[in-house]
């Protein structure tokens, strides 16, 4: 029988079919009905997946707001709110941003890491973002403060999702990063640097590398909290990280070959991974009783 994605127990019997022909299933245990959709972390929603992952490719690809997002879709008949575009982004990009990391190419063994700011109004909140050597962002984190406790946090969750111990740490004279490395990745070759060198390290890579998240926001409103801005980053490295070859497309896109692919050929590829991706999208099981 079918485990119910509710309570993760095997399903009583069959209970007849959904409006959509599929088969339904009752658990007795915590009294719900399923299909094999129930799964989904599309289930409920109103609009197919193909739609979604649309709104959210889009809103996450390019610069435009969810007004702008919402007109194109209302275009091809698709009559939805920029309130729910938003919801939609700030849902489903986390979810895909996991599922590409778990599909995205090996990194490398340093690390760049600096931080980017933003207003929103009067306040000034940073994005502490970090790259290795061949460019591939390895993970982001939206905070208030630009201090010690930022910088710690940051490595923290970027070892904790990624497992990643890279051998050497490159970063500007902020003196914050000193303790964090220390203290976080004590194993590490802490290098202090500058952007203008004449030779050996500089903080080039990851300097360029934030080009992309000022440009995305540039037609926008920028972000309203740090929760909401943190998911919203996190989907749009996801995307750039499909866009700019550091995942594996390939294995999400059998017939998609990277070195004689153009751009038509690498922008279609991106938009049936996202597809795929979603395909893998499930709801976050309730442990059981």
């Amino acid at each position: 029988m079918p485990i119910c994605p509710w309570c993760q127990r095997p399903a009583s019997k069959r209970d007849g079919r959904d409006a959509a022909g599929r088969q339904r299933s009752a658990c007795r245990p915590c009294g719900r009905d399923f299909t094999e959709h129930s799964a989904s972390a599309f289930a409920g929603y109103r609009w197919p997946a193909e739609v979604i992952l649309l709104a959210v490719r889009w809103s996450l690809s390019h610069p435009l707001s969810a007004a702008s997002v919402m007109e194109l879709l209302a275009e091809r008949g698709i009559d939805v709110s920029k309130r729910t575009v938003l919801r939609w982004v700030q849902t489903f990009g986390p979810l895909l941003a996991a599922e590409v990391r778990k599909r995205r190419r090996p990194l490398g063994t340093k690390c760049y890491v600096d931080e980017v700011f933003f207003f929103r109004g009067k306040d000034k909140h940073y994005l502490y973002r970090a790259v290795d050597e061949h460019g591939q962002v390895v993970d982001v984190l939206f905070r208030e403060h630009r201090d010690t406790e930022s910088a710690m946090a940051f490595f923290r969750q970027a070892l904790a999702r990624t497992g990643w111990r890279p051998t050497q740490v490159i970063s500007d004279h902020h003196q914050p990063y000193v303790r964090a490395v220390q203290e976080v990745l004590p194993e590490a070759e802490h290098l202090r640097t500058g952007l203008h060198r004449a030779r050996g390290e500089t903080t080039k890579s990851v300097e360029r590398s934030h080009v992309f998240v000022r440009d995305r926001l540039r037609g926008a409103r920028g972000v309203k909290t740090l929760a909401t801005g943190q998911r919203f980053f996190e989907g749009f490295e996801a995307v750039h990280a499909l866009r700019h070859g550091h995942a594996c497309l390939g294995a999400l896109v059998p017939s998609y070959d990277s070195a004689a692919a153009g751009v038509h050929e690498r922008v279609s590829a991106v938009a049936r991974a996202v597809t795929a991706l979603g395909a893998c999208l499930a709801k976050t099981p309730r442990p059981a009783a």
